[in-house]
């Protein structure tokens, strides 16, 4: 265990030690804090004007029931940022296996006697640590709208949840896509692929009308609908097995690259 300690110390430190990190860190929270008070803007101009009934008739101090923070602002907040993080996570993951092999230092964890399960679990660790406190720094003011709201905990909880979730899932997707190649364009070019061609099948649908089954194959790998229910105020127990399974896979996957590298030199 002295030795995978040591491994995450130094992970931390490499990740920290770029200024890549902190970029990504300060345009997460910066965009994310942008788009809230955008659509927050948004929200309060509507309800400034069902109040003052200067359009659709409403007495003052009614609001519509589809006028609310959830359908505003939430929904359409997670859903803008579920993109961005697409865009962004993979900066940060695409050097983590890709920049050792390049450089060839990814020999000299072979001298530490730390096996491939622990490496790889080391490198997910730690990536995954930095991408949940990207979501804790970006949800500062969402929080503080949501208590103030009165939306509740338990909506705060959820939707701080789905954001975290989802980062994971594309960070592992992203280290996987790092483990396989030692060049960190291929590897964020990869990731953004990746993540793209999961993020929604509801296109594909209508055209396997006569195969449910597979339709439902293909709408149950689906990034978006698992996550979109976060925004809800709910947290499903498939849907956490849904990311956790992401989060597994990933890991088994990036462990293989890694074995398998080994073996062929």
């Amino acid at each position: 265990m002295t030795r995978f300690y040591g491994l995450v110390q130094k992970e931390l430190l490499v990740l920290f030690a770029s200024p890549l990190a902190y970029i990504v860190l300060a345009l997460v929270v910066l965009v994310a804090g942008l788009l809230f008070f955008d659509h927050l803007r948004a929200y309060n101009q509507i309800l400034f004007l069902f109040q003052t009934s200067t359009m659709g008739g409403f007495e003052s101090g009614t609001v519509p029931d589809h006028i609310n923070l959830r359908e505003t602002v939430f929904f359409p907040v997670m859903e803008n940022l579920g993109f961005i993080l697409i865009g962004l996570i993979p900066m940060v993951t695409m050097r983590v296996f890709a920049e050792e092999r390049a450089r060839g230092t990814d020999e000299l964890l072979t001298t530490t006697r730390l096996t491939a399960a622990q490496i790889v679990a080391g490198k997910f660790l730690v990536t995954h640590a930095f991408v949940v406190l990207a979501m804790l720094a970006s949800f500062v003011y969402p929080a503080m709208a949501i208590l103030q709201g009165g939306v509740g905990m338990q909506h705060l909880v959820s939707v701080f949840a789905g954001l975290s979730l989802l980062a994971v899932s594309l960070s592992s997707i992203g280290l996987v896509c790092s483990a396989f190649t030692k060049s960190q364009f291929m590897a964020v070019v990869s990731s953004w692929a990746f993540c793209f061609v999961l993020w929604d099948w509801s296109w594909l649908t209508p055209f396997l009308r006569d195969a449910p089954a597979l339709a439902a194959i293909v709408d149950g790998i689906s990034i978006h609908p698992r996550y979109s229910v976060f925004a809800e105020g709910v947290v499903r127990v498939e849907d956490l097995v849904y990311f956790a399974g992401v989060v597994a896979v990933s890991y088994a996957a990036a462990r293989f690259a890694l074995d398998w590298r080994r073996v062929t030199g």
